[in-house]
């Protein structure tokens, strides 16, 4: 799993800061590093802005700040947050942080209206073996679903009124000299109507939270890091338009004797030197199960076999990758009186050895 950054060190507040000190903060970086305000380099702001809108997310909500407090990220695996994959997302989650804010209304058009629901983003840690066959997680999460009070208004019945500010046309025209200026209205947000009684029940929001448990197919062969989208399991619109999408961020655990190269499966194979000598046939263990491995006679230490289609298959593809092996050759620890006796003997074979080999190589000089 890649290492991810301190939230207190990306907003750049002390741990002792008050909510709102860390609102201050947050609306100045997000002004600061909106991609419009950045045109030279939008990619690289609009990364930025994400980033800080995450940290902003966990350190706002007081739950998830305890939780980020005593464990760092691990402690929040029992939370869902939402899946910022646009700007327009960010504003979609926080856009009462910047509401009334002239600055913000003008440079950026204003409160936006969204067409489907929020997206949510979780984090799924997998054992490496499920990773061969593929594997079903079910997860459990917290997600807002349409208030059955109000239907998602958010406001009792009659208890919906026409915006004084734009007089229930959406929009406010302002006079700058020469020209005229139009805006959407920051006071309802371009729908020209406001609420004046809530719904008792989402006390406005039209939404309320919600336990919810959702099956997630994850395919054969996927590789650390990688991000899964679950199309339509986002949480709803208030407008009754798409929901918004599920994305599941999949980490695949270490393995004490596999470590993945691509398609292919790396293992160390520690043997003798009886064996690296002799030859052997020995268990060897698999993604698949245990299989037997002829050991040559006369391997090397670091020498690398092949076994042909035991490693990791190609997502939504047809290849497979191959299990390599590499030999690890072990000197032995302890020696009695007679493997000492025998070693020695065979060393004096492999000096011999090695003088022919060197007085070979003169004659050739000489010749």
């Amino acid at each position: 799993m890649p290492e991810r950054r301190d939230y207190y060190e990306i907003l750049g507040v002390p741990r002792g800061a008050t909510t709102d000190e860390i609102k201050k903060v947050f609306r100045q970086m997000a002004l600061k590093y909106h991609p419009d305000r950045n045109p030279d380099n939008k990619s690289e702001a609009e990364k930025k802005f994400k980033e800080i809108a995450e940290a902003y997310e966990v350190l706002s909500d007081p739950e998830k700040r305890a939780q980020y407090d005593r464990f760092g990220h691990a402690g929040l695996g029992g939370f869902t947050s939402h899946g910022f994959s646009t700007i327009e997302d960010v504003f979609d989650v926080f856009g009462n942080v910047f509401a009334g804010d002239s600055l913000f209304s003008s440079f950026f058009g204003g409160p936006r209206q969204r067409r489907g629901g929020r997206n949510l983003r979780v984090e799924i840690t997998i054992p490496f073996t499920d990773t061969v066959k593929g594997v079903e997680k079910t997860i459990s999460l917290k997600r807002k679903e349409i208030c059955r009070e109000c239907a998602g208004v958010g406001a009792k019945k009659g208890g919906i009124i026409t915006c004084s500010a734009c007089d229930g046309r959406g929009e406010v025209t302002q006079s700058h000299s020469f020209f005229m200026l139009r805006s959407v209205c920051s006071r309802c947000g371009g729908a020209g109507k406001v609420i004046k009684t809530p719904c008792p029940t989402c006390y406005g929001e039209g939404l309320v939270t919600q336990d919810k448990e959702i099956k997630v197919k994850i395919p054969a062969g996927i590789e650390d890091s990688t991000r899964l989208r679950v199309a339509g399991e986002g949480e709803p619109s208030r407008n009754g338009s798409d929901r918004g999408d599920l994305y599941c961020d999949i980490f695949v655990a270490p393995h004490p004797v596999f470590r993945r190269i691509g398609l292919d499966v790396l293992c160390e194979l520690p043997v003798s030197f009886t064996q690296a000598t002799l030859g052997a046939e020995i268990g060897l263990p698999t993604l698949n199960g245990d299989v037997q491995f002829k050991i040559p006679p006369g391997v090397k230490s670091g020498q690398i076999f092949s076994l042909k289609n035991l490693g990791f298959p190609e997502v939504h593809g047809k290849k497979r990758g191959h299990q390599l092996v590499r030999i690890m050759i072990e000197p032995p620890a302890a020696l009695s009186r007679e493997q000492e006796e025998l070693l020695k003997k065979l060393g004096q074979f492999d000096d011999l050895k090695t003088i022919n080999t060197l007085r070979k190589a003169e004659d050739k000089i000489k010749e």
